[in-house]
């Protein structure tokens, strides 16, 4: 019972939970937003660019490409996360006379999201049929027209899933950003709970934090189990009730 009970004020003192959430909230929260919804957003851009690279007739692009994805998604998270921030703080600083961590925070962010949106990407473009593309050339579509007409925006509609998924991860990911120092008004989630729990000696603060990290994160996963279900399944059609009638006028005549 000792050892419950520890674990119990250790983990779970609610008070010291509560104690953290309202600046979780307030100041946490949108900044975790921020730095995930941006980092996404110039990381889509550039998983495009990676993805049309990847296919490109060229091998010269799809080297390129490659190379890129291979060394950003396999360098530890951590790492890329110093490398720049701190590699390129001083030079950001000296052009922008900014101490602000979070543009190198989301540009980090963005080059290690791009690694894996590209190739979501260039896989939902590959899975298209070839017949698509050769319909729209026999229609008059030049290459380029084609591709960025037809193909790419079926192939980006079939990996929709993937990319909110991708968005879970990039949300779990800005918790690292307090490696790079951060002011008290740009704490993310993370960084607010490692504080309180620093400043108490208490670990409950971090659990707070894991908690709103799931109350972000659960409800995106049940959207990308949903939009999977509907791709999958597609739409139910609904049966109109004259035709539903006939149906059964059919069915009691045989």
């Amino acid at each position: 019972m000792d050892v419950l009970e520890q674990l119990a004020k250790t983990f779970f003192d609610w008070e010291a939970m509560w104690a953290v959430v309202p600046e979780m909230l307030t100041v946490g929260l949108p900044n975790t937003l921020i730095l995930a919804i941006a980092s996404g957003a110039i990381g889509c851009l550039l998983g495009m660019i990676l993805a049309v690279m990847g296919i490109s007739r060229n091998p010269i692009p799809r080297w390129i490409a490659r190379v890129y994805t291979d060394v950003f998604r396999g360098l530890p998270a951590i790492l890329t996360i110093l490398l720049i921030g701190l590699g390129l703080g001083p030079v950001f600083r000296s052009l922008t006379g900014s101490t602000n961590p979070f543009p190198l925070a989301i540009l980090a962010l963005s080059l290690m999201a791009a690694a894996y949106i590209g190739e979501i990407f260039r896989s939902g473009i590959q899975s298209v049929e070839k017949g698509q593309l050769e319909a729209s050339r026999a229609l008059g579509f030049s290459y380029g027209s084609a591709m960025s007409l037809i193909v790419i925006p079926q192939g980006i509609r079939r990996v929709l899933p993937a990319l909110v998924n991708q968005l879970i991860s990039l949300i779990k990911d800005s918790s690292l950003i307090y490696l790079l120092g951060l002011l008290a008004s740009q704490r993310e989630i993370f960084r607010i709970g490692n504080d309180a729990a620093a400043n108490t000696g208490n670990l409950s603060p971090l659990v707070a934090a894991g908690l709103l990290y799931l109350l972000l994160t659960v409800p995106l996963t049940h959207v990308v189990n949903f939009m999977d279900k509907r791709m999958r399944e597609g739409r139910a059609q609904k049966v109109e009730p004259d035709e539903a009638a006939a149906v059964i006028g059919k069915g009691a005549t045989t």
